[in-house]
């Protein structure tokens, strides 16, 4: 105690009940603010995550391909265990996955994966396990539309799905506009473009979303 009254002392500090105060006596601020909390900014176009229904918001990011099927299994077990051991309806959770980066093309539907299953596959070295080919169907479809069908929304990354679209058009000889405009009409249901998802991981936590990442299956 004495050596830290002699080192504030050096300062011009004195110590109150153990609080380091100023030559006038008022306490001394690790950071200066107005006694304001903090609040984010509000964006009209990030409306749609405080309009999700539900009383607990969970947020699920898996940017790389083998983080997706553990991704979904503990989506299940959120909803499942939240119905069982809380007497909780599904309505009563606001659940979105972030289909980013390496994961974005599990946001479209099977239509669009029959059609460029393999330029999609390539840009990524996504092979399916089953047929040891670039996969022609939404490998995790089934168990998304379950999960859709309780409520899961999709936030699907706008700036991937543009590089998508560029590896098509190489690959298929089209404008990457035109294929953009595809991809875009063929999301999955409950599944929305954002402007890049990794812009969705932080907005959703600014109003209020756990977080929980995935990245291996």
């Amino acid at each position: 105690m004495l050596a830290r009254r002699s080192f504030f002392s050096k300062l011009g500090f004195g110590l109150v009940g153990g609080a380091a105060v100023g030559t006038a006596g008022s306490p001394v601020q690790a950071q200066s603010s107005e006694g304001t909390r903090f609040q984010p900014v509000h964006h009209a176009q990030d409306d749609w995550y405080g309009q999700v229904p539900g009383r607990h918001r969970f947020l699920f990011d898996a940017p790389y391909p083998d983080g997706i099927s553990s991704a979904l299994q503990f989506i299940n077990n959120y909803y499942n265990l939240n119905v069982s051991e809380y007497g909780l309806k599904d309505s009563d959770l606001a659940v979105i996955l972030v289909a980013r980066h390496q994961s974005t093309m599990f946001g479209y539907s099977d239509a669009v994966w029959a059609k460029y299953g393999k330029p999609i596959a390539d840009r990524i070295n996504l092979v399916d396990p089953k047929t040891k080919q670039a996969p022609m169907v939404n490998m995790h479809k089934d168990r998304l539309d379950t999960l859709i069908k309780r409520g899961l929304q999709i936030a699907v990354c706008q700036q991937a799905t543009r590089g998508n679209a560029g590896a098509i058009a190489m690959a298929t000889g089209q404008m990457q506009e035109a294929v953009f405009e595809e991809l875009k009409a063929n999301l999955l249901p409950n599944a929305r473009l954002v402007p890049v998802g990794i812009l969705a991981v932080n907005r959703a936590q600014e109003q209020g979303y756990s977080l929980a990442v995935s990245e291996r299956a």
